[in-house]
């Protein structure tokens, strides 16, 4: 399988060719940086595909929970010299063929969330009754560089930028499958979040089903709507714009802010100051300056105390076939971090009830961020000192 590049937007290309076992990896490239034509053929042996993970109701709470048994063998932190997301090299066989690469995009091996195979359709709600059915969907890695040994916000900007044209393509794809009713791209850093492999990596989640918190968040933009006429999230950003004390950066087209009830001692949100319902909604002018302002927001966030935070950062959007109407792409980063040495744990409130209690106001959070000095240079930014040191 090999298909000829499909053009997309800032002089991004996309090549599709087949792994050893009959996933798709998908290459984007920068045209103007003269990359060659992607033809590398995956060695490997081929190793049969683990069977789609069950999908299971916990009917106290009727919320669907995917048991993938299989995933218990994945690889987990590897040596560097072993590390199945650098590029293939003498001695290693990974899974990018290619000696080189700018981001790619690929089936997971030991996937949460695969293609059903056939026509799929969510079990019927009966409590207990339910059956169990198939965890349709997918799961996709996505490589944010080729170097091992550095950070999402430490690329240049204009690789940034064809990360996001990969998020754009995927939801634009992904959103044609009719299996598929909610996508969600989301980064982890850090083992202190259960990061697996170090490799600058995120992933692509498209479920079956609303996620339990994309659900409250689209009831409760359905109900404000109904009752205000209004968007909740254009609503929230012009609440920001006005009182100021939350914003941590900004520029043209986008805003960074510590939320009005965040949950977490460092949880930003980051979203476009026009009404964008999805990643593939974005126009290409808010895809440029996408890269200055992700830089900016984890470059303070690691400067607060001057060490490198774990963090999850996740892409909310609407859904693909409800709530488009209502709903708002934001980006999402919560650190566990809240001091040197120590963590956020999710205790007996958190984990058992969903009841987040937060020790420092979120206003004090976005003073700390903004308090971060950041040196400019030809080079990006750097030279970052926290307000702490």
């Amino acid at each position: 399988m090999s298909d000829s590049p499909r053009e997309l937007s800032a002089s991004i290309h996309r090549t599709d060719l087949a792994m050893a076992d009959g996933r798709t990896i998908r290459y984007y490239d920068r045209s103007d940086r003269g990359t060659s034509t992607r033809a590398a053929i995956d060695q490997r042996p081929f190793e049969e595909r683990p069977p789609v993970a069950d999908l299971r109701l916990d009917a106290l709470t009727n919320e669907w929970t995917a048991i993938a048994a299989h995933r218990q063998s994945r690889v987990f932190l590897p040596p560097k010299e072993l590390c199945p997301l650098c590029p293939t090299k003498p001695g290693l066989e990974s899974e990018i063929a290619d000696t080189s690469y700018q981001v790619v995009v690929f089936d997971n091996r030991s996937p949460s969330f695969a293609h059903p195979g056939e026509d799929f359709s969510l079990p019927k709600i009966a409590g207990i009754k339910t059956k169990v059915g198939k965890a349709a969907g997918k799961a996709e890695v996505i490589c944010f560089t080729d170097h091992h040994d550095t950070s999402f916000h430490e690329l240049p900007e204009e690789h940034i930028r064809i990360v996001m044209e990969a998020w754009r393509d995927r939801t634009r794809e992904l959103s044609q499958e009719k299996h598929i009713a909610h996508i969600a791209p989301f980064e982890n850093r850090g083992e202190e979040v259960g990061v697996t492999l170090s490799h600058p990596h995120g992933q692509i989640y498209a479920y079956p089903f609303l996620p339990p918190r994309t659900e409250k968040m689209y009831r409760a933009a359905k109900k404000f709507y109904k009752d205000t006429g209004k968007i909740l999230l254009d609503e929230i950003i012009k609440r920001e714009i006005k009182e100021k004390v939350r914003i941590v950066a900004e520029n043209k087209f986008w805003i960074a802010y510590v939320p009005f009830a965040a949950r977490y001692p460092f949880e930003i949100h980051v979203a476009p100051k026009r009404s964008v319902v999805d990643l593939a909604d974005l126009a290409d002018e808010e895809a440029d300056t996408y890269p200055s302002i992700a830089k900016e927001v984890l470059h303070r966030l690691d400067g607060v105390f001057g060490i490198q935070m774990a963090y999850i950062a996740a892409w909310h959007q609407a859904p693909v076939r409800k709530g488009r109407d209502v709903m708002r792409l934001h980006w999402q980063i919560t650190s566990v971090r809240r001091a040197p040495g120590k963590l956020k744990y999710l205790a007996g409130s958190e984990s058992a009830f969903g009841a987040f209690i937060m020790d420092l106001k979120p206003e004090q959070s976005a003073q700390l961020l903004r308090d971060v000095r950041i040196t400019k240079s030809k080079r990006g930014l750097k030279g970052l000192f926290g307000s702490q040191g």
